[in-house]
């Protein structure tokens, strides 16, 4: 393929990450592909996501999502991703100076607080609301696991059904009365436990990322499990506080074979792949609950940020241009409240 596909076409980014891990890679256990698809990308910050920004598609913003940098020394550990909340309010105050273009980079962020803590997560969610005021809208506590721990390897959750103890509820509950949204990764096999806190909180909007990451690596057989996880995700678009956002296949997890392959795969062959697992979310929740996400640096382990969202632009190729502009930017300026 040749060129930006619908190059005009307005790009809310709603899912990127922010990191400095030169330091700290000895640090991860090696010889997982998540760890060399991070790799991959040791220094992102503004420089670098501006120059993916400015790779053919008319980004206009973003959302910054939690990946533990830049965390705070010397306070006590619930307090310490307050750090990155202020590293991150700072770069998006030299974006929106306009000194480095129009897109408005980190316009909102999606902070790291530990909801195990229950109701006394309160404190934790006022110092990030501190810290960033006027752009802090939503709250990531991942919860991810497998019972092989192949999969995650250093990203695996501390123990499974995080989503249904008293104390995460309790904090998940916090989350909502302090007017913010929940974004979750998890694992397609939680997806049940995922329409259960949304049952149990309806007061939350929550925010499934990664289209609930289907698996294909260590045993799991994806597309065998494509029929369970289609059909978790009718029940998960039924929660009408929930939206889903569209991407992170790019990621080891899915057992892609564009997955670090050399050449890098085409638009067209991204498109091939992941539209099984796109369009069912499209379906199930419609355009107004579905994002293209980008959840760059990490999915540079497939592609470049140019192809992944031609990708998505192919595989949303006959939707009408009010259904693009929902899928591409409006949801997310919706959900994350974007004053743009």
């Amino acid at each position: 393929m040749a060129g930006i596909i619908e190059p005009e076409l307005p790009i809310i980014d709603p899912h990127h990450h922010l990191w400095d891990i030169r330091r700290t890679l000895a640090a991860i256990p090696p010889g997982h592909d998540f760890t060399r698809a991070i790799a991959l990308s040791p220094l992102y910050l503004l420089p670098e996501l501006l120059a993916d920004f400015g790779s053919g598609h008319n980004v206009v913003a973003s959302v910054f999502v939690e990946c533990g940098a830049y965390y705070r020394a010397g306070v006590a550990p619930e307090l310490r991703p307050v750090g990155e909340t202020e590293f991150v309010n700072g770069v998006a105050a030299m974006s929106a100076s306009g000194l480095y273009g129009t897109s408005r980079a980190c316009a909102g962020i999606v902070a790291h607080a530990d909801l195990l803590l229950g109701d006394a997560v309160a404190p934790v969610l006022a110092a990030h609301r501190a810290a960033a005021p006027e752009r802090l809208r939503g709250i990531r506590h991942s919860v991810a696991w497998d019972a092989d721990p192949a999969v995650l390897g250093f990203l695996q959750s501390p123990r499974p059904h995080l989503l249904a103890e008293p104390a995460f509820r309790a904090g998940l509950a916090q989350v909502a009365a302090a007017g913010l949204s929940y974004d979750v990764w998890l694992l397609a096999p939680q997806l049940p436990d995922l329409v259960a806190a949304a049952q149990a909180v309806p007061q939350l909007p929550i925010v499934c990322d990664h289209v609930a990451t289907p698996l294909g690596m260590a045993g799991h057989v994806r597309d065998a499990g494509h029929a369970e996880w289609a059909a978790n995700i009718r029940a998960l678009a039924a929660c009408p506080n929930v939206v889903m956002k569209l991407g992170g296949l790019a990621m080891p997890f899915g057992g892609f074979d564009q997955f670090m392959a050399e050449p890098m795969a085409t638009a067209e062959a991204l498109a091939a792949a992941w539209r099984p697992w796109i369009e069912p979310c499209i379906e199930a929740f419609g355009p107004d609950r579905c994002m293209f996400e980008s959840n760059f640096p990490v999915d540079r382990g497939t592609c470049d940020y140019a192809t992944l969202w031609n990708a998505f632009k192919l595989i949303a190729a006959g939707a009408s241009q009010a259904e693009k502009t929902a899928l591409f930017s409006g949801t997310a300026a919706r959900v994350y409240r974007l004053p743009l």
